[in-house]
């Protein structure tokens, strides 16, 4: 019996240590996940950064206030680019493929993220008297990053979390994933740093960003500069479909 015993407590440890190698190698695939290159009726911009070259698509060119929008780990901002110039017209709206992502060239990382986020804004800042960002899932901790380093004038988080390793841990609980994890992003710990009027966008049946996650986030702000919506009977991935969305977008962001 003890020989038994012996084996299966062998047994569990080397699938219990197998399977953090597995999670441990292939982390940045279970988080990214890169788009097609697909051609857009829209002007582009290419951005030279860290030997990269960063893919932008440039909607409703020429206004004098713009919007810096960052997607989700496997939103296309192709597809999303005609919907979004269509319900922000009087915006110039920056849609940024992340590395690896469309056109854009590289390994995608967190730190690459934000180096490409900082240099799209440093780019177009003298083009607009005033820049608004908003992101979603993935692209909030995008945004909040460069809420925190540079000047915005309104800030929309859609779907956020106060650090991927808070949502991987809880998925992955008996695992140390702060040892594992490459790539935290966490955005709980750069609301000190932001000053501009937040927006956060709740999606009441989500089943990929806890509302533990979400409310942690927000517990972080100052309320008087925070306004919070939940979008009701909606998930993570379909929030966008509501007919509320981007109406309630459109009056947060304000007019151009």
């Amino acid at each position: 019996m003890r020989r038994i015993i012996k084996w299966i407590s062998v047994l569990m440890l080397v699938g219990y240590v197998g399977m953090g190698v597995f999670l441990y190698v292939n982390q940045r695939a279970f988080l990214y996940h890169p788009t097609p290159n697909l051609k857009v009726p829209y002007k582009s911009m290419t951005i030279k950064n860290q030997g990269e070259s960063i893919h932008v698509i440039v909607l409703n060119e020429g206004h004098k206030n713009a919007i810096l929008y960052f997607g989700g780990n496997g939103e296309s901002m192709a597809r999303s680019a005609d919907y979004i110039a269509a319900q922000f017209p009087e915006f110039t709206v920056y849609l940024m493929d992340y590395r690896g992502y469309g056109s854009s060239t590289g390994e995608v990382t967190e730190k690459a993220l934000y180096s490409d986020a900082l240099k799209l804004y440093d780019t177009i800042r003298s083009r607009h008297d005033r820049i608004s960002v908003g992101g979603r899932s993935l692209g909030t901790a995008i945004a909040t990053y460069v809420a925190a380093n540079r000047e915005v004038s309104k800030l929309a988080l859609i779907t956020p979390f106060d650090s991927i390793e808070n949502v991987a841990q809880g998925r992955y609980p008996f695992y140390p994933v702060s040892l594992l994890l490459k790539d935290k992003y966490d955005s709980k710990s750069r609301v000190k740093d932001i000053k501009a009027e937040t927006f956060i966008v709740i999606a009441q049946n989500d089943r990929v960003i806890p509302l533990e996650r979400t409310q942690k986030l927000i517990e972080a702000f100052n309320p008087e500069q925070l306004t919070i919506d939940t979008i009701k009977n909606r998930g993570h991935n379909d929030i966008s479909s509501d007919e509320r969305y981007y109406r309630i977008m459109q009056e947060f962001i304000g007019k151009g």
